[in-house]
């Protein structure tokens, strides 16, 4: 059986990033939510956000709320800040296949790829 995971590095100051929120949605399903956390002091959720009978094959949103991460960690930036929620949908062919989204992130700018 499939499952989701991700994790969240702060490239700025080259550490995990601790205490991101972070929301699932199924875009197919009105934008649905399906599942909630926050990053642990290695920068991951403690277990999968997605496993079991919610996970299926189709569109998802994860959203990151690194503008409040940046916010706690200090970091002096523009009001509003550049970067305030990451919204990463993607799509899951395969209710068999581990999906793993990483996001790296700085106040001004991320990237992600499917992991392993």
């Amino acid at each position: 059986m499939g499952r989701l995971t991700t994790h969240v590095l702060d490239t700025a100051n080259g550490r995990p990033a601790a205490g991101v929120r972070i929301a699932l949605y199924r875009a197919e399903d009105q934008n649905r939510a399906v599942a909630a956390a926050t990053t642990n002091t290695d920068g991951r959720c403690d277990g999968p956000i997605l496993e079991g009978e919610e996970f299926g094959a189709g569109v998802y949103e994860l959203i990151f709320h690194v503008g409040d991460y940046f916010r706690d960690a200090g970091h002096e930036g523009p009001s509003p800040p550049f970067l305030d929620v990451v919204v990463i949908r993607f799509g899951i062919a395969s209710a068999d296949e581990h999906y793993h989204v990483p996001l790296l992130v700085s106040p001004f700018g991320y990237t992600t790829y499917r992991g392993s």
